[in-house]
């Protein structure tokens, strides 16, 4: 068989390619299988990143932030490396969701606690001022306005009469000469030189012409006209003005208990009233008047708390002037 394969084979052009093959197959059994797999491996995870961000913008359309990187950003070029920057997740964003809520809650907590003890301090003045409601000189357990139509039940109201016909006061125990003698000419005349107003509300007329009485300093005229107002109108927006200026024109008369007794009512009648605070500081004027400390402290420590606002505000005057009258714990 040796005989019949061409001599030429063995040439030396045959030799040059056996070693050639040779060459190839030491070189290739001798490459790095490792550094081969290993860009196989950076290729392929390539590829999966691309799907995945593809899959991404499928899934949340609008290529948002929050849940991937965009592959291309403004002023920047895209690059086939790794990336070196950090995005948030969206588990750490719910943990710092879940802290600011913590955060949020333990302040509400603490303003709670804040509010829930200053309440329990106001409610603790208020029980205070309530009792001694009961120890008032004219002054009954009733809490409500006197101007119901019938007299009050408390044993203790001797110095109020029944209120009928808008006058309730003119017999009163207590009250000046002039309801009992009756009234002057010429004071007839100077009270009848008051007009009277006449507008679409015939019980704001009532109370107003109360007011330009009271003004005029015909204090028991006053109170016989703001009685009457009260009693007919006591549900009325300007019921809390009638209650309130006709505990002033008692005190500014020098009747401090039958003020008291006003300013008391028209205070627990409605707290949110519009002349309720002013009543409470006048309280406490008619209590210094009386020269009871006590519960003129009790009555200023309440107008503080309920209505800081007012302290600091309108009547802050009439509040630092009474707190320099009488000296307080």
């Amino acid at each position: 068989m040796r005989a019949l394969i061409p001599n030429s084979i063995f040439s030396a052009k045959g030799a040059s390619r056996l070693f050639a093959a040779g060459l190839a197959a030491a070189v290739v059994a001798t490459t790095p299988v490792p550094a081969l797999a290993q860009e196989n491996s950076e290729a392929r995870l390539r590829k999966i990143e691309a799907e995945i961000r593809a899959l991404q913008r499928t899934v949340f359309p609008g290529g948002d932030g929050r849940f991937f990187e965009p592959q291309i950003t403004p002023g920047t070029t895209p690059s086939t490396g790794p990336t070196t920057n950090t995005s948030t997740t969206a588990v750490t964003d719910i943990l710092a969701r879940l802290d600011a809520m913590e955060l949020q809650l333990q302040r509400l907590t603490a303003l709670s606690e804040e509010n829930f003890n200053s309440l329990s301090e106001v409610e603790t003045r208020l029980a205070a001022l309530e009792t001694a409601q009961t120890t008032i000189p004219g002054v009954g357990p009733t809490t409500g306005p006197a101007a119901t139509g019938s007299s009050d039940t408390g044993a203790s109201d001797s110095n109020l009469s029944a209120m009928s016909g808008g006058a309730s006061d003119a017999n009163s125990a207590g009250d000046d000469s002039t309801a009992v003698a009756g009234p002057s000419a010429e004071r007839l005349a100077a009270v009848q030189a008051i007009t009277k107003p006449i507008t679409d509300d015939p019980a704001d007329d009532e109370y107003s012409y109360g007011f330009r009485l009271w003004n005029a300093g015909y204090y028991p005229e006053a109170r016989q006209q703001l009685s009457g107002f009260v009693e007919q109108y006591g549900s009325h927006w300007r019921a809390t003005y009638g209650r309130n200026l006709l505990g002033r024109a008692y005190l500014d008369d020098n009747m401090p208990e039958q003020a008291a007794q006003w300013f008391l009512r028209n205070y627990q009648a409605d707290r949110q009233a519009p002349r309720a605070a002013d009543s409470l500081l006048f309280l406490s004027e008619a209590m210094i008047a009386l020269n009871d400390t006590n519960r003129a402290c009790i009555a200023l420590a309440e107008f503080g708390e309920t209505y800081p606002a007012l302290a600091s505000g309108r009547l802050s005057d009439q509040y630092e002037r009474n707190r320099q009258r009488v000296t307080c714990n």
